[in-house]
């Protein structure tokens, strides 16, 4: 068990793809979207991940996470028996600072959205933010994968 600790912020402009380091396209789909444990199947290339993760503690920075590798053709098994509400997302890997920020760039009913992550060590650890970071979302769960899977962006009333 791994205990995540990560900030999620939304993204203003496209600054930051010129500093990104490497990019992904995935495909993820959930057999559980229940909040207090979401299983996630996850595909890039010919690679794939099982994925659960138990509910966020107050505050919304931390949970726990198991995470398995899983062949390519076991991820696109699961993804035929997910829930309805598949996401496609460019992940871009931003180096800022001595961290890692995962830059999403979401696409079909997600489109528009972009949402920067960053894993942390503790809670208390303070994080410089690049000037393409725009209004902190952690713990709000409408922009949990999960959820999104569910009520998609351009859904929203904005």
């Amino acid at each position: 068990m791994h205990l995540e600790i990560e900030r999620k912020f939304l993204v203003r402009g496209e600054a930051f793809k010129s500093m990104a380091s490497h990019t992904l396209e995935m495909v993820q789909a959930f057999l559980s979207t229940d909040p207090e444990r979401t299983v996630r199947v996850r595909k890039i290339d010919d690679r794939g991940w099982l994925t659960i993760k138990g509910i966020t503690e107050a505050g919304g920075t931390t949970r726990r996470e198991w995470e398995f590798p899983i062949s390519g053709e076991e991820a696109e098994t699961l993804l035929e028996i997910c829930l309805p509400g598949a996401i496609h997302k460019t992940r871009y890997r931003v180096p800022f600072e001595g961290l890692d920020f995962e830059v999403d760039e979401f696409h079909d009913q997600n489109e528009g959205l972009v949402l920067a992550e960053v894993e942390l060590s503790s809670e208390a650890q303070e994080v410089a933010l690049p000037d393409w970071i725009d209004e902190e979302v952690t713990g709000d769960p409408a922009y949990y994968n999960s959820q999104l899977s569910i009520k998609p962006y351009t859904t929203w009333n904005k």
